[in-house]
C-alpha cells in the first residue's frame, strides 16, 4: 500500500493523521522518560558504557523523528482552517 503525501490527504484524513501523531508524541514521550530514567540509573550505579549509549541513541532518534512531519501537519490544518480538538 502506498502512503498518500499529506497534502494529498482530504480533510477527514487530515484529522485522523492529526489524532495518530498526537498518540504517536505520547507514545514517544514515554519511551523517552524510559531511556532517560535507564541512562540516569545507570550513571548513578556507576555502569556507564556502551549499554548506557544505547538509550541515549534510542531517545534521540525519538525526539528528532516525529518533529518534521508534524510541523507539515500543523501548517497544512491551519492552511485549511481545520482544528483538531
Amino acid at each position: 500500500m502506498e502512503q498518500k503525501k499529506l497534502t494529498e490527504l482530504t480533510d477527514e484524513e487530515l484529522l485522523q493523521e492529526a489524532k495518530k501523531q498526537k498518540t504517536a508524541a505520547v507514545t514517544n514521550a514515554v519511551l523517552i522518560g524510559f531511556s532517560l530514567g535507564v541512562i540516569f540509573y545507570s550513571v548513578m550505579k556507576n555502569t556507564f558504557g556502551f549499554l548506557t549509549l544505547i538509550p541515549l541513541f534510542f531517545a534521540y532518534k525519538l525526539a528528532n523523528n516525529s518533529k518534521y512531519k508534524n510541523k507539515e501537519l500543523e501548517a497544512l490544518l491551519k492552511e485549511r482552517n481545520l482544528k483538531y480538538k
